[in-house]
C-alpha cells in the first residue's frame, strides 16, 4: 500500500466525504497527467480523457489499472462528451470531481490571426468546459455534492503578447467559474478555477531560450512552476467546502 504523509493529512481532514470519482479532461498533458497521478495516489477512481495522443495518460491509467478508465473524446463535441460521461457513470457511478483541463494554444499576433485559430482555441478551452460541465453537473446537483475545478491561466488575467485568443478563452473561463459558482453553491457544489503561471511542461520547455529567460526575469519566485504544484492546488480545492467562485493563482508572484 502506498503511504505518503501529505496524502494521509488530506484523508484526515476530508474524512469519508472525499470525492471518489474524478474526471480529468486533457489528461495526457503535462499538468493533466500530474493531477491524475495525484488523485490516483489519494485513492480516487480516475476517468482520464484525451483527444488524440494517449501515451502519457495511458501510463497513468496502467499505474492505477483497477481504478481508472481511459476515454477518448473531443470536448468540443457534445455527443462525444455525453458518451464519455455515460461510460464513466457506467463504470464508477456518479462523478464527484470534474477538472476541466483540456486546452490548446494557437499563438499569433492578432493582425495575423486566422478565424480558424481563434475558433479552435475558443471551442476547446471555453466551449469544451461548458460541454463537459453541462454533462456532469446535473448528477452533482442531484446528489448534493460536487467539485468543479477549471484550469484557467495567468494569461487570462494579465494578457500576453500573441495570445489574444488564448487570453480571451481563459478570461471567459474565469467569468464562467464565478457565475456558475453562485448558481450551485446552495446545492453543495463548489466551482473554482486555478490560474497557473509558467509551468515546466513540454509546451514551455519548447520555448526559445531567450524567451524563457525573459519570462523568468519577470517571475518574483525566480523559477517556473512544477505540474505537481498545480496538482497541490487541485487537492486543496477538493477539500475546501467553503471556497467557491475563487481564482487560485499558482504563478510564483508573476501576477
Amino acid at each position: 500500500m502506498f503511504y505518503d504523509a501529505g496524502t494521509q493529512l488530506i484523508h484526515n481532514v476530508l474524512g469519508d466525504d472525499m470525492p471518489q470519482v474524478v474526471l480529468i479532461t486533457g489528461a495526457n498533458g503535462g499538468i493533466g497527467s500530474h493531477i491524475a497521478s495525484r488523485c490516483g495516489v489519494e485513492g480516487l477512481n480516475l476517468v482520464l480523457n484525451y483527444h488524440e495522443s494517449s501515451d502519457v495518460a495511458r501510463l497513468v491509467c496502467d499505474r492505477f489499472a483497477d481504478s481508472s478508465l481511459l476515454v477518448q473524446a473531443d470536448v468540443r463535441k457534445p455527443d462525444q462528451v455525453r458518451e464519455m460521461v455515460r461510460l464513466a457513470e457506467e463504470r464508477f457511478g456518479g462523478i464527484d470531481l470534474l477538472v476541466n483541463n483540456a486546452g490548446v494554444t494557437r499563438d499569433r499576433t492578432f493582425l495575423k490571426m486566422t478565424t480558424d485559430e481563434w475558433r479552435d482555441v475558443m471551442e476547446t478551452n471555453l466551449d469544451g468546459a461548458f460541454n463537459v460541465t453541462q454533462a456532469v453537473l446535473p448528477g452533482m446537483v442531484a446528489r448534493g455534492y460536487g467539485r468543479v475545478i477549471n484550469i484557467a491561466s495567468v494569461v487570462g488575467e494579465a494578457g500576453n503578447f500573441g495570445q489574444t485568443n488564448y487570453a480571451a478563452s481563459k478570461a471567459a473561463l474565469i467569468g464562467f467559474t464565478r457565475a456558475l459558482a453562485k448558481e450551485v453553491a446552495s446545492k453543495n457544489v463548489t466551482v473554482n478555477a486555478i490560474a497557473p503561471g509558467f509551468i515546466n511542461t513540454p509546451m514551455t520547455e519548447g520555448m526559445p531560450e531567450h524567451v524563457r529567460e525573459a519570462v523568468l526575469a519577470r517571475i518574483p519566485a525566480g523559477r517556473f512552476g512544477e505540474p505537481d504544484e498545480v496538482a497541490d492546488a487541485v487537492a486543496y480545492l477538493r477539500g475546501a467546502a467553503y471556497v467557491t467562485g475563487a481564482i487560485l493563482d499558482v504563478n510564483g508572484g508573476l501576477h
